[in-house]
C-alpha cells in the first residue's frame, strides 16, 4: 500500500467517523465530499497516465526520426550513376594501360559490381525472382 493510498484510507475513515458523530442528516455531504476527493485522485491517476503516454509518444516519433530514412529517391540514384561512369573513364583507362583487356574487364566488372550492390540496396526486390502467378499462364 502506497502512501497516496494510505492517505484515502485515512479520508475514508475520517469520513466515517464524522458520520457517527454528526448523523444521518450529514450523510450524502459527507459522502459526496469523500467521492469528491476520490474523483481527484482518479482524475490526478489518468492525467499522469496521459503525461506518460504522450511522452512515450513523443519518444518513440524522436528515435523514428533519427533513424536512417531510405535512400531510395530519385536524386540519390541519379548522383550515383552519374558518379560511377565518371569514375569508369580513368579506371578504364588505368586497367586497360596496366593490363591490357583484362584490366579493363576487371575495371567494368567493379564498375557493374558496386551499381549493382547500390541498386540492391535501395531497392531490396531487384534481383529476387518472382513467381509465376496463375494470372501468367492465362491466354
Amino acid at each position: 500500500m502506497d502512501a497516496r493510498d494510505t492517505d484515502l484510507k485515512k479520508e475514508l475513515d475520517a469520513t466515517l467517523q464524522a458520520r457517527r458523530e454528526l448523523g444521518t442528516e450529514y450523510e450524502s455531504e459527507l459522502v459526496d465530499s469523500f467521492l469528491e476527493k476520490v474523483d481527484q485522485r482518479i482524475d490526478g491517476a489518468v492525467e499522469r497516465r496521459m503525461r506518460r503516454h504522450v511522452a512515450e509518444q513523443q519518444m518513440a516519433a524522436t528515435r523514428d526520426a533519427r533513424s536512417p530514412r531510405s535512400t531510395d529517391s530519385f536524386g540519390e540514384r541519379f548522383g550515383f550513376g552519374i558518379v560511377s561512369l565518371v569514375l569508369a573513364v580513368p579506371l578504364s583507362a588505368i586497367g586497360g594501360a596496366l593490363a591490357h583487356l583484362p584490366g579493363l574487364i576487371a575495371a567494368w566488372a567493379g564498375i557493374v559490381g558496386v551499381n549493382a550492390v547500390q541498386a540492391a540496396r535501395t531497392n531490396p526486390d531487384l534481383f529476387r525472382r518472382r513467381r509465376p502467378s496463375s494470372d501468367d499462364w492465362s491466354d
